[in-house]
């Protein structure tokens, strides 16, 4: 690694000698300045944004000829060619004709080389800052849920969001940090991504298989979060203090983020820390050991040159997240605290839980504590008219799990995840017509086991390396695009005994001889292979009306847990059994869509059919009298299996915005999912119980009225008022097979809120305001992907009610202050 950092150095520093030039002009609207609007020069990392008159300036240009890309949120984007000498300043300005842009918005998740989302077959979706500092969320997952219909999240309280794509999650939904895969111990339920919130620019979801670019782990999709980079003025210290507060659970986040810019040079840095109490509802009153503390930092550093550009950037994570088990007193149904351990730990008799605790910022000595490090550096050369890209990364991911009372400084669970993450991949020029890339990528990985109690999971080693080939050709009005791909990966790990330890009464890992000792899990090495691909085409009615076709075969290997598990994973309350024998599950999904971006409305309809082979799942494990298995006393116990199933669907958006009434927009959008499980024998061994998938969503639609109030007042300007609706059907099509899953109800939540920016008496901006109520009618619900739906330790209650509730009212508050 210290090799390639040098490397990087070393080209970073190198400069040009012919004199700079620059670029300069004016983006007007109708003749009207169109404040910060994105200017950039097409193929390289330059660009500006408008001030408040609409000027611009590109500074430290080496000479040539540019295609300058000017671009507003709804504007239709202008590209202009332009000639710039050295030691000159040109001029260039351009005049924006209202209109969506985002047909033509550049992603670059989905496919081998950047394209524009109108031309790619393959589902995509993004969300700007600006979508997601609309809503107050608990993490970055959460506002991606509220954006893009079809991706849904498995919650264990309101920080931990797990994101699932039509219905699956997982291992198999592929989280990316400005292009690099996160590697986090995604099998856990129980901890969130470790990701900073307040540090994402853009967001690219990609719905349906994307194994040709990533390979395993991306059978159901991609999240791609693309942290900010500097590009404003030049040599001038910019930066934003974001600052919010929500009444339900006291949570105070706030986030300071500089960033600087000065000749080829960028740099930006960002720390955030959040805390929270424990949050609430109507039915629970305070959920105890529902609390948490995060704090996160982040520093990149980049140089945009005439060979293209290079980049390096870190990452710390720490979080401490309180362990919820839901034990209660029968009577009151009041939350109750262990105490006491194995035979001395009577649940029936345990005691309340302090009422000091409960609104208490204090972590209480049951909690899970999540570090994860990371550094990465991502180079792109230009090799005449194609393109070279090299990222290599390394993350360590550190979990602990302390379920202790009795030792509460002795961790149950001590687990240390090191991932390096390597992509090498080119880009030639396009030749007769047809744009082509191919690479290779991968991971290697090591998991080992620390000073614990509880080993669900081998210490094990992972190699995984895929390669690809991706071409695309427009003809006439069809743009077409594929690609195929081969991967492999070796994962092994040796016989691994425990035993008792007399130190702390539990049990350790230890030799193989060491008397008392017992082998948990034999050693094991295996291959894992698999062929993946897409082939698609989008046909282009009009410019602004596009149909869109295709169909991808994804692959994934077993993970860790699905193969290799034989234990407690305490902060689940889970002991999970896996099963060696398990193949690779490969799906194949078709997908069919429709899209419009019209005058005064934009409309997306789109169905998928996904067919999995060797589907894996996790099933609560009965005994031949229909008793739950209990191996740990107080936890549930669940084995994976695996068997067919079929996943089919559509989502539907109508986004009503009259070209007339500026000031009014009607967002409607509509998500359905159905999981089948295809195991014929169990379906008909369970009488039906078995027939569905466990964690699908239930239909969902959500409508969302917004009202931006035209001109200023006051200080106030930029003023919208909106109001949503967010629908969820009744769950009743749910694995059902030893009670893992029930029937869920439906429920109906409204969100209003308000939000403006405040300015100086001149015009300027000091800072952007937003006032939210969400469940503002305190609806008592339970999302069917909420785990803590489960969390009940007896067959009935007095007030008819089972499980832990989520979150109720809550009204927020954030801040943001540029400077």
């Amino acid at each position: 690694m210290r090799y390639l950092i040098l490397a990087i150095c070393i080209l970073c520093v190198s400069t040009a000698f012919a004199q700079k030039a620059s670029l300069t002009g004016r983006v007007t609207a109708n003749n009207t300045p169109l404040a910060y609007a994105s200017v950039m020069l097409a193929g390289t990392r330059h660009g500006a944004t408008t001030d408040q008159q609409g000027f611009y300036e590109i500074k430290n240009l080496t000479g040539g000829q540019y295609l300058v890309v000017f671009s507003s949120v709804g504007y239709y984007p202008e590209r202009i060619k332009a000639t710039v000498a050295d030691g000159t300043v040109a001029a260039l300005s351009a005049d924006l004709k209202e209109g969506s842009s985002k047909l033509n918005e550049v992603v670059v998740t989905g496919v081998s080389r950047a394209t524009e989302l109108r031309s790619n077959p393959v589902p995509i979706a993004v969300m700007t800052k600006a979508d997601i500092d609309q809503h107050v969320n608990n993490n970055i997952i959460d506002a991606i849920i509220k954006g893009v219909p079809g991706v849904t999240a498995v919650t264990t309280g309101p920080n931990i969001s797990k994101p699932f794509i039509r219905g699956l999650g997982y291992n198999r939904v592929l989280t990316l940090y400005d292009g690099i895969r996160q590697e986090g111990q995604q099998w856990g339920d129980e901890h969130g991504i470790e990701i900073d919130q307040y540090g994402i620019s853009r967001a690219e979801v990609i719905k349906g298989p994307a194994s040709l670019t990533y390979g395993s782990d991306a059978l159901a999709g991609v999240i791609n979060l693309i942290p900010y980079i500097p590009n404003g003025d030049e040599g001038k210290l910019k930066g934003d203090f974001a600052t919010d507060y929500h009444t339900n659970n006291g949570l105070i986040g706030s986030s300071l983020g500089l960033s600087y810019k000065k000749n080829d040079w960028k740099y930006a840095f960002r720390i955030t820390g959040k805390m929270a109490h424990n949050y609430q509802n109507k039915i629970d009153g305070p959920v105890y050991n529902s609390a948490f503390r995060e704090y996160i930092a982040s520093g990149m550093v980049r140089t945009d040159k005439k060979w293209g550009y290079s980049q390096l950037a870190a990452t710390i994570y720490n979080n401490q997240q309180e362990i919820p088990d839901g034990s209660r007193d029968s009577l009151t149904r009041k939350f109750t605290k262990q105490v006491a351990e194995g035979s001395n730990d009577d649940i029936k008799n345990r005691p309340f839980a302090p009422e000091d605790l409960l609104k208490s910022y204090a972590i209480t000595p049951l909690h899970q504590h999540i570090q994860h490090y990371r550094i990465y550096s991502k180079t792109e050369f230009k090799l005449g008219d194609g393109v070279l890209d090299a990222s290599i990364g390394g993350q360590q991911s550190v979990r602990r799990e302390y379920n202790h009372p009795t030792q509460p400084q002795q961790a149950g669970l001590y687990v240390t995840l090191n991932t390096l993450n390597y992509d090498l991949r080119y880009s030639p020029p396009v030749f007769a017509g047809i744009e082509t890339s191919f690479g290779v990528n991968g991971i290697y990985q090591t998991n080992r086991s620390k000073a614990a109690t509880d080993f669900p999971i081998p210490d094990y080693n992972l190699f995984d390396v895929g390669g690809f080939f991706f071409a695309k050709k427009t003809i006439g009005k069809t743009d077409i695009s594929g690609g195929i791909r081969y991967d492999t990966r070796n994962i092994r790990w040796d016989d691994f005994y425990v035993g008792p330890n007399a130190a702390n009464g539990f049990e350790q890992r230890v030799a193989a001889n060491t008397p008392g000792g017992r082998l948990q899990f034999p050693n094991f090495n295996h291959n894992y292979h698999g062929i993946s691909g897409s082939l698609g085409l989008t046909y282009n009615l009009s410019e602004n009306l596009l149909l869109k076709a295709n169909i991808a075969r994804g692959y994934r290997a077993p993970n860790i847990t699905e193969i290799g598990s034989n234990g407690l994973d305490p902060g689940a309350h889970i002991v999970y059994l896996g099963n060696r024998s398990f193949v690779p599950e490969f799906n194949l999904q078709e997908d069919l869509g429709f899209i419009a971006y019209l005058k005064d409305a934009d409309i997306t309809a789109e169905i998928f059919n996904n067919q999995v082979q060797n589907y894996i799942y996790q099933s609560r494990l009965d005994d031949e009298n229909g008793n739950p298995v209990i191996i740990v006393p107080g936890n549930s116990t669940y084995q994976y299996q695996q068997s067919k199933a079929r996943l089919y669907g559509a989502e539907f958006s109508f986004n009503l915005h009259p070209h007339n009434l500026k000031w009014f927009s009607l967002n409607n959008s509509l998500a359905y999912v159905v999981g089948l499980n295809q195991n014929e024998k169990l379906i008909a061994q369970s009488n039906g119980a078995a027939k569905y998938l466990p964690f699908i969503p239930p239909l969902h639609i959500r409508s969302a009225l917004a009202i931006k109030l035209q001109g200023t007042y006051g200080i106030f300007s930029k003023v919208t008022l909106r109001a949503e609706a967010d629908i969820y059907s009744a769950q009743n099509r749910f694995y059902a097979l030893n009670n893992t899953e029930t029937a869920t109800p439906g429920y109906t939540l409204i969100n209003t809120g308000i939000s403006t920016t405040v300015t100086h008496k001149g015009g300027k901006p000091l800072f952007d305001l937003f006032l939210q109520a969400d469940n503002l009618f305190d609806v008592a619900y339970q999302s069917n992907l909420n785990r803590l739906k489960y969390f009940e330790y007896y067959d009935s209650s007095p007030n008819g009610r089972l499980g832990i509730y989520n979150i109720g009212r809550n009204l927020s508050f954030k801040v943001i202050v540029p400077f």
